[in-house]
């Protein structure tokens, strides 16, 4: 049985991109690249793995065992090989890798393949000082700065998993994350920046660490050389001291493809953060192909991923994708609005950025603040936009290409999740774009939207986001719970559930409308929170809005609103009653707000996901729950 979702599709609406971007693409024609696919999945993906060196080649492209899969079976690779040496020994040696701003002015760093290569050779000969070896777990715990990339590919480099902690999380969590790995080495600095106060790190490692007896040593990068924090011998050592001492050459350790690569944890949406496992051959294939294939990246382009990190987001395109595909990559520790809300731009000009990937939440901030703070700089560098994180409602993919991109950059709103490792739905580069609409399974992929039973509804009718086929990148279990794992499974019967809801159109393009739990039930009728949200962004006084059920009993739910204002529009009855009518013409007077608070800020993830439980927990008096994702 269909879900009854109230949808109301916008049918027409689409922007076609220059024919050249078609012309130039990786992928061509997306309809004849979908269908070889088709054809011949595991074709594919070996044509695809084949772009990448590989010490042993494998016997079988896939093994699938529902619901489990092998992806290039006993094949031998390291992904710093593909990520590092692949290029210095053919033509890039010395083409910048990573470029890197500071918050301080002035603080700036680069490093060529090359140079990259050498530091990540001898930060990872100075984990095997430490008794650091293949399977063994180090977490990195640092701030957006160029070690933490180095930290990662170090650990790649000698076969230890690595498990990244974002630094804005507190004692706890990290704690948990230590603990739930086994870390036997935690790597941190002694502070990081955030808009001008330097917080510090090291105190926090220092507690975290005092009920996690694996931790064996905590490796310290000393940002501070003027005042350098104080180190204890019998536990800490200092990160460029460790460098120093040790070789600048480090063989690639040679892995086994379905060797686990690192362990990334997720909070979800409830209970104890799940740790999503990743693995070396089919995460690296994965990130490979869609770097290349979604950003369309070429050889000249400057790319900025403005994700920590800390998140799949910063691993798989801020860190491995690019990296594979021998980019110039630049990060920054910089935050979207300080010093000044055009500090984004500002970067954009300076370094003539090609390729911009951000958040919808920052998007929406800069809407908020206006456009003449973009149209004060020279962006006209960028060729490609790109959107992650959450549904990239109409109002601002709008606002993102005509005001950042000038009606000339495609816009691909891409949808994927830290389970899937890559990129799972979007717009292909040449392909027609369609405001609210992510876009079709990219070739590779598998997806469709159906009901309960897993039988797929009609176009129009909202249901439930699955994937079909298994994919190279997708996670093996949850560490030390592979039950939790089997669950994406077996939740909707033959397909991997997402839990997200979303709606196809007739022309098979994907609407994503948020969360299935999520949903609020008003008198029968499932309506999905982040349609309600974008019909109240939709209205010019609103900056950004969540919405939550609230129990009512004639109706089951009814729905409450929290919005947050645009500069200069003032809170009242008046503009109350203009967004119950605004939404009611947009959606109908099923979806209407029973309720509309006026609220200075909403409860977000550190990145950018509304966190409506929250909400709702504190609306009803509740405990909310794991809340360590929370931005404070």
């Amino acid at each position: 049985m269909a879900e009854k979702f109230d949808v109301k599709l916008e049918e027409g609406k689409y922007y076609l991109p220059d024919a050249s971007y078609k012309e130039r693409s990786w992928i061509g024609d997306y309809n004849r690249a979908y269908q070889e696919f088709l054809a011949d999945p595991d074709g594919f993906w070996d044509r695809i793995a084949r772009d990448l060196e590989w010490f042993q080649p494998w016997d079988r492209v896939k093994e699938w065992n529902y619901p489990y899969a092998k992806w290039f079976t006993n094949a031998k690779l390291n992904i710093t090989h593909n990520c590092l040496d692949r290029h210095v020994n053919n033509q890039r040696r010395n083409k910048v890798a990573i470029m890197w701003r500071g918050e301080t002015e002035g603080e700036e760093e680069v490093y060529t393949y090359r140079q990259l290569l050498q530091a990540v050779s001898q930060f990872a000969n100075g984990l095997k000082s430490l008794g650091v070896g293949k399977g063994d777990r180090v977490c990195i715990y640092m701030p957006v700065v160029p070690e933490q990339i180095i930290a990662m590919l170090a650990c790649a480099r000698i076969g230890a998993v690595h498990t990244v902690v974002f630094g804005g999380f507190g004692v706890s969590a990290l704690n948990q994350r230590i603990v739930g790995t086994d870390a036997k080495v935690v790597v941190t600095a002694d502070f990081t920046y955030r808009r001008g106060k330097a917080i510090p790190l090291k105190n926090i490692v220092g507690e975290a660490v005092v009920n996690a007896p694996s931790v064996e040593r905590i490796v310290v990068l000393r940002r501070d050389q003027e005042k350098p924090v104080e180190l204890h011998p019998e536990m800490e050592v200092d990160f460029y001291e460790l460098m120093e001492e040790s070789d600048r050459e480090c063989p690639a350790e040679v892995m086994d493809a379905e060797d686990p690569l690192f362990i990334l944890y997720t909070s979800g949406t409830t209970g104890f953060p799940k740790g999503i496992v990743h693995t070396c051959g089919g995460y690296m294939v994965g990130t490979y192909y869609t770097t290349k294939y979604v950003f369309d990246i070429k050889d000249n382009d400057v790319y900025w991923c403005t994700a920590d990190p800390g998140w799949i987001t910063g691993h798989s395109y801020g860190v491995y994708g690019p990296l594979l595909n021998g980019a110039t990559c630049l990060i920054t520790e910089v935050t979207p609005d300080y010093p000044t809300n055009g500090t984004y731009w500002d970067i954009i000009q300076d370094y003539g950025v090609t390729i911009f990937y951000t958040a919808p939440t920052a998007i929406r901030m800069f809407m908020r603040v206006g456009e003449e703070w973009p149209n004060r700089y020279n962006l006209s560098s960028l060729r490609i936009l790109g959107s992650v994180g959450e549904p990239l409602n109409p109002e601002a993919f709008e606002w993102f290409y005509h005001v950042i991109g000038k009606a000339r950059c495609p816009v691909v709103d891409t949808w994927w999740q830290t389970e899937t490792g890559m990129h799972m739905v979007t717009t292909m580069i040449g392909e027609p774009m369609r405001p609210g609409f992510a876009g079709k399974p990219i070739p590779g992929v598998v997806a469709d939207v159906v009901d309960r039973n897993g039988n797929p509804v009609p176009p129009g009718t909202g249901g439930f986001l699955v994937v079909k086929e298994p994919w190279p990148s997708m996670m093996r279990t949850v560490w030390n719970d592979d039950e939790r794992y089997r669950k994406y499974w077996y939740t909707i019967p033959g397909c991997y559930t997402t839990s997200d809801l979303a709606v196809k159109g007739t022309d098979g393009y994907i609407m994503i409308l948020g969360r299935s739990d999520d949903l609020i039930v008003v008198a029968g009728h499932n309506i999905g929170t982040a349609e309600v949200e974008s019909a109240l962004v939709s209205h010019d006084a609103v900056a950004e809005a969540a919405v939550i059920g609230k129990p009512d009993p004639l109706k089951g739910n009814i729905i409450k609103a929290f919005v947050i204002l645009k500069n200069g529009r003032v809170p009242g009855d008046k503009l109350k009653n203009d967004l119950v009518y605004h939404v009611r013409m947009t959606l109908g007077p099923i979806a209407m707000p029973s309720e509309i608070e006026f609220v200075d800020s909403l409860p977000k993830t550190r990145s950018g996901k509304i966190m409506r439980r929250v909400l709702k927990a504190q609306e009803l008096g509740m405990d909310p729950g794991d809340i360590s994702t929370l931005e404070e």
